[in-house]
């Protein structure tokens, strides 16, 4: 799984990113490495709830201690963990090229089927 973090209320990325990711998404749908995916709005309209020793309770934003927010994710398939990370630092070199402005975090997560250590 991959996801965007970046700064909150930083505004739209330009049209030549969303053009770029048009075209990078569109050559995983087609080799099946894109399963799905999507980006987010900001924080203000986020509803969270809090477990807290055996309780919950619900927080509502905005949240005036966020720095930053998950702006996007998406769920990708590959074959090897080498081609994931590799696949993601593409992504990355996209927004430095198209959104050179803003600072973005791309991170990759691998899901868990089980038990097993990551990469295994």
């Amino acid at each position: 799984m991959g996801f965007v973090r970046m700064a909150e209320g930083i505004g739209m990325p330009p049209q030549s990113l969303f053009d770029a990711m048009d075209t990078y998404i569109g050559e995983r749908v087609a080799n099946g490495v894109f399963l799905d995916g999507g980006g987010l709005f900001g924080s203000e309209d986020a509803v969270n709830f809090v477990v807290r020793q055996g309780d919950v309770s619900r927080v509502d934003g905005p949240y005036a201690e966020a720095k930053e927010v998950v702006g996007g994710w998406s769920l990708l398939q590959y074959d090897t963990v080498e081609e994931a990370v590799a696949d993601q630092q593409q992504f990355a070199e996209l927004h430095a090229k198209h959104w050179p402005e803003a600072t973005v975090i791309a991170t990759l997560r691998q899901i868990s089927e089980g038990p097993e250590a990551p990469g295994e």
